[in-house]
């Protein structure tokens, strides 16, 4: 990375991203309109020149901008003839604030607009959602567990938002590339299966052949004993195991929440389960295992269980990392030197954007 100047944050180097700069700079990627604009002003030899301002209309965290600026360095005509200005990943953003700016001869980068804005589409919405999580878990660490909800050529970036807006951890060697860390990730239910269904079998030969300095994390629900699995991996593992990790089906009622189930239906991961699972931990020795609580958590899930006070350690959350939308827009605001937009639109100036180099 580039050391970053005074009073400026680091931002990932351009070449992090391995972009696929010959087909970028090409349009490959671009709306073909764009590519008939750039046609239409080339042979027309017009060159306005113009500054663009680029928003989105929601509170959100900012997500994928280094990405966005390595695309314009990379990917424009002559990044040299260019004047951008641009926030920074991880950064709270308002309504129509803009997050990047970008000034000169429009031919140099029309191209640029699909693949820009589709990149920080993206990644806000996983920033975001990353972020809103972690608000909610009130400092307690959260897993980002996503890749398997999408293609795998998104991973890199996600990761990258997640890790800005947050997330403590991310289960692909992918997701954690761009600031050199690996993937994290428990004992598997496909690791059990592996071994006849024996989750503490397979706890054991997980300790044996992993590298010493992984924490060891087991799933505890195979069986649909969350309890007494819990309690045989801790036996087995002793100070190995770092954490038990509850995900129990939403269709399921864990065999420990029978005796308590009355009228009442307490399927998936509880806030009793988790309590039965601490306190049975506790009783027999074992305080310092942490417990993971994952399956279908969102934000608002976690500030309920963090309201009642449930003793959940770390979140693992995964789908809840893809809801909503962030789109985000360009505008050309300025025509060599005068305010020209369409209608309804207009410069919105700002104080926060800093020179990118």
């Amino acid at each position: 990375m580039t050391p970053p100047g005074p009073g400026r944050r680091e931002r990932l180097d351009p070449t992090v991203f391995r972009l696929p700069v010959v087909k970028i700079r090409q349009g490959y990627y671009s709306d073909a309109y764009f590519n008939h604009t750039l046609t239409v002003l080339a042979r027309d030899r017009r060159h306005p020149m113009v500054a663009m301002q680029v928003f989105q209309r929601k509170r959100a965290v900012l997500g994928g901008i280094d990405e966005a600026i390595a695309l314009i360095k990379l990917g424009s005509k002559r990044w040299t003839g260019l004047t951008v200005r641009a926030l920074y990943d991880g950064d709270e953003i308002e309504p129509w604030e803009p997050v990047l700016t970008i000034e000169g001869d429009y031919g140099l980068f029309a191209h640029l607009e699909t693949v820009v804005l589709g990149v920080l589409t993206r990644r806000t919405r996983v920033a975001t959602n990353v972020r809103r999580v972690v608000e909610a878990a009130r400092g307690k660490p959260i897993i980002f567990f996503p890749a398997r909800f999408d293609h795998h050529a998104v991973q890199t970036g996600d990761g990258w938002a997640a890790h800005v807006a947050g997330a403590i951890g991310v289960s692909t060697d992918a997701q954690a590339s761009w600031w050199g860390a690996r993937g994290i990730g428990t004992v598997p239910h496909a690791l059990i299966a592996a071994y006849g269904g024996d989750t503490v079998r397979a706890a054991l030969k997980f300790a044996e052949h992993v590298d010493p300095d992984v924490q060891i994390t087991v799933l505890v629900d195979f069986d649909n004993d969350c309890v007494g699995t819990s309690l045989a991996v801790a036996r087995a593992l002793g100070p190995r195991l770092w954490g038990v990790r509850l995900d129990t089906s939403q269709h399921l009622v864990d065999r420990s929440m029978l005796p308590l189930m009355g009228e009442a239906t307490p399927v998936g991961v509880t806030p009793e389960l988790c309590r039965m699972v601490r306190a049975a931990l506790d009783e027999a020795g074992f305080s310092g295992v942490q417990i993971v609580a994952s399956g279908g958590f969102t934000a608002g899930r976690i500030a309920d269980f963090e309201a009642a006070g449930v003793p959940v350690d770390a979140y693992g959350v995964g789908s809840a990392f893809f809801t909503g939308r962030f789109d985000f827009t360009a505008d050309i605001v300025r025509v060599d030197g005068r305010p020209c937009a369409k209608a309804g639109r207009h410069e919105h100036p700002t104080e926060r954007l800093e020179p990118v180099a």
